[in-house]
């Protein structure tokens, strides 16, 4: 116990040197020790804001009446919640509420239900509605008045857009009857998902492991001199093990209260940001006890085991410090076991993962890292083997070809954070490339022919169009009308009749002529969707809400192809009138089918359609066409992992930073000397400059490899074709060159003060 209270002596004594060397080891270090944190409150913070989002649907819904067949029970609220709404590509929770008795329930973080006229609105959207843009979102709220906020329990993160809006348009027979709040029926992640988020886990965390190591070695020459000196004074080789350890574990409970204070300070910061409508409260990014006591015992292990491992490679001598690895080769054999054994533990589930009833998570996550860890191990042999063979070039070349020659190993522990983040990264993309098929299918839309689609399923229709044509930035718009019909003599057969004019219906038709007063019925072709009754010349039918109204379908009936319209949608074997064939103001109600092109150089054009469509009913639809529709769940993952790599990338970075101004420190006395020597202080800053450059050359190669590797495996594993994104591995790899660019200018402002002369003083 004195020999570990020695050593945290030594860690920390020594003046301003000593303490100048334990502060940035521990900055370094709690920067991977807020990182763990943050990774161990995430799922927790993730469960919270999944169980707020769960906490506000409806429990149980239906018609739900009283007894003697009142209009409903005194604890109904209907509602009806607008799944389409959004502003400027960000989702909106818009909800249209309507009390029908006293005691109906309130939903999550909302004190009392507006009434009509109006609005329960969360922060966010109110500081959106007082800002310049408020404009172009309030005309969907109808002019109602703000009567209160919706709390945090209510909302999905603090940046959420989300209203309440108060209405008596709501009926028993057509919207929700809610008696309750709060249902959690969750379905269960598939195992390409599960897959997803193991490898994820591997690849955002294995960096910053490797960074904490990396760490722990700061100032490691000194610690050696140090002990070299206590060898002076009859230390023997135990003791100074012990020393040593007590200094790293000393190191390492600094950087637990470094990094403690880093994760409390960053937790304040996560509630200003939304990133692809993803924001969390601060009190959502909460550890998991058991996972945070696990992170404060395994840290200070971590620091103490490789300390240790690097006194392996020093002999500690009373008069001085032998390195062995400078009179040796590095061995390749004992690297390749690594990764040799990450693809022995992974080559067993190869094949189709999804059909497997066994938890091979921790199999998986196990094979992935021995695999990542084959870059750490191969990167100094790396390094060794190239820079022994560079001869010759210009003065800063040769000083840094120099340095790397005497120690590699420092300049690799450098790069060893990026390079496994690099390797990972591409890894995973290939595997999302190659899984996304699952997730993905083809709408059948024509982006070419439309990009927005407006529907009224409630109310008439008739108005829709006449609306949206008079939208600014709305350069086309063609509609179709849709009701149904029932055949007189046979009232189980029912068809669909469209009313449209020659515009519309040739976006559910193909077209050879058309005029007013034309009637049209669409041969069935692909995959149809609707109605199975196909009407004759001369069959009667009946229409209207009642289906009362009687027609019969004229002689001039023509048979057509049908095709999909812009949306995606076949309509298959209906009915399809033009105005002036029948008056189509006595078949009551008719829902409203329109698709709009509008000006791509106006952005804001989608937001008035909306607008526009609100104005109608509160319940139109508005969404925008794409080609493909993507399962939110992977969506929500894909948006996991790029928000966990840009963190990642932001504290690797800083935390090479550190490391990278602690090796120019502990050099400060080497640059005065070469400067008092008549060396060109430019001379100094580019052979820096090649140091790094080279390791980073080397490191990303190897992690290119590395991470088509990993990425190849965890293709077999889902049975997925070997397909490599080149643009993908050329982006990861130009992220990792600009972090480290970005890190060596940084560098240099402090490079440039350490040499000077002055810097050969001594206290």
């Amino acid at each position: 116990m004195d020999d570990f209270l020695l050593g945290a002596r030594m860690a920390i004594a020594g003046g301003r040197d000593g303490w100048t060397r334990a502060l940035l080891a521990a900055v370094a270090m709690g920067i991977g020790v807020a990182a763990l944190l943050i990774a161990t409150a995430v799922p927790g913070a993730l469960d919270s804001r999944q169980d707020r989002i769960d906490a506000r649907r409806p429990a149980s819904s239906g018609d739900i009446r009283a007894p003697g067949d009142a209009p409903a029970a005194a604890n109904t609220l209907l509602m009806t919640e607008l799944f389409d709404a959004a502003f400027r590509d960000q989702a909106v929770y818009a909800a249209l509420v309507r009390a029908v008795g006293p005691d109906a329930p309130l939903p999550p973080g909302v004190t009392r239900l507006p009434q009509p006229g109006e609005v329960i609105v969360s922060p966010a959207l109110r500081d959106l509605l007082a800002s310049k843009d408020g404009d172009l979102f309030a005309p969907r709220l109808e002019g109602a008045r703000i009567a209160g906020t919706i709390g945090p329990a209510g909302l999905a993160g603090p940046g959420e857009l989300a209203y309440y809006l108060g209405t008596d348009k709501l009926t028993l027979d057509n919207d929700q009857a809610v008696t309750a709040f709060g249902d959690t029926n969750t379905a269960e992640f598939s195992p390409i998902l599960a897959l997803l988020i193991v490898v994820i886990s591997v690849v955002l965390l294995l960096p910053i492991a490797v960074l904490i190591g990396t760490a722990v070695r700061f100032g490691g020459e000194r610690r050696d001199r140090r002990l070299a000196a206590l060898r002076l004074v009859g230390a023997d080789e135990r003791m100074t093990r012990r020393v040593a350890a007590g200094e790293a574990l000393a190191t390492a409970l600094l950087s637990l209260a470094a990094g403690a204070v880093f994760f409390l300070l960053g937790r304040q910061v996560v509630p200003l940001f939304t990133l692809w409508d993803v924001s969390l409260n601060a009190g959502d990014l909460s550890p998991s006890p058991l996972l945070a006591l696990a992170v404060a015992l395994a840290v200070p292990a971590l620091a103490v085991a490789v300390t240790m491992v690097a006194m392996r490679g020093v002999v500690v001598e009373p008069l001085g410090v032998t390195r062995r690895a400078g009179t040796t080769r590095r061995r390749l054999w004992w690297r390749l076991i690594l990764p040799l054994a990450g693809l022995a533990a992974l080559y067993p589930l190869f094949g189709d993962i999804r059909s497997s009833t066994v938890d091979n998570r921790y199999q998986i996550a196990a094979g992935a890292i021995l695999l990542l860890f084959g870059a750490v191990a191969l990167l100094p042999w790396v390094i060794d083997l190239v820079v022994r063979r560079i001869r010759g070039g210009a003065v800063p070349w040769q000083l840094a070809v120099r340095r790397l020659q005497q120690d590699s190993a420092t300049s690799a522990r450098m790069v060893n954070g990026v390079a496994v983040a690099v390797a990972g990264t591409i890894g995973l993309q290939m595997l999302f490339a190659g899984v996304e098929g699952d997730f993905r299918t083809d709408t059948g839309a024509d982006t070419s022919r439309a990009d927005i689609i407006a529907q009224s399923t409630n109310g008439d229709g008739r108005e829709l169009p006449r609306r949206l044509r008079a939208v600014p930035g709305v350069t086309s718009v063609a509609s179709i009308l849709q009701t149904t019909a029932i055949k007189a003599d046979k009232p189980e057969l029912f068809t669909l009749v469209f009313v449209a004019d020659c515009a519309g219906l040739a976006e559910a038709l193909v077209l050879e002529r058309c005029a007013d007063g034309d009637v049209f019925v669409a041969k069935p072709s692909g995959n149809v969707l609707g109605p199975y009754y196909a009407a004759a010349p001369g069959d009667q039918i009946l229409l209207g809400a009642d289906k009362q109204l009687a027609w019969t379908v004229p002689a001039h009936l023509r048979e057509v192809p049908g095709r999909s319209d812009p949306g995606g949608f076949n309509r298959g074997t209906g009915l399809f009138i033009t105005p002036g064939a029948v008056d189509t103001s006595r078949f009551g109600p008719l829902e409203g089918w329109v698709s709009l092109r509008t000006d791509p150089a106006d952005p804001d054009a989608i937001e008035r359609v909306r607008n526009a469509a609100a104005a109608v009913d509160q319940r139109t639809f508005v969404y925008r066409l794409s080609r493909v529709d993507e399962a939110n769940r992977f969506v929500n993952v894909r948006r996991g992992l790029y928000i966990g790599a840009l963190v990642t990338l932001l504290l690797v970075g800083a935390s090479l930073l550190v490391g990278l101004l602690e090796h120019l420190r502990e050099r400060r006395r080497l640059l005065a000397i070469l400067v008092a020597m008549g060396t060109r202080r430019g001379t100094l800053l580019w052979s820096v400059v090649w140091q790094t450059v080279v390791p980073v050359v080397l490191g990303l190669a190897l992690a290119v490899g590395f991470g088509l590797t990993l990425g190849a495996v965890l293709l077999r594993l889902v049975t997925v074709p070997i397909a490599v994104n080149w643009a993908v591995v050329g982006l990861s790899v130009a992220l990792a060159a600009a972090v480290m660019t970005v890190v060596t200018l940084l560098s240099l402002p402090p490079l440039w003060r350490l040499t000077r002369p002055d810097g050969l003083r001594a206290e």
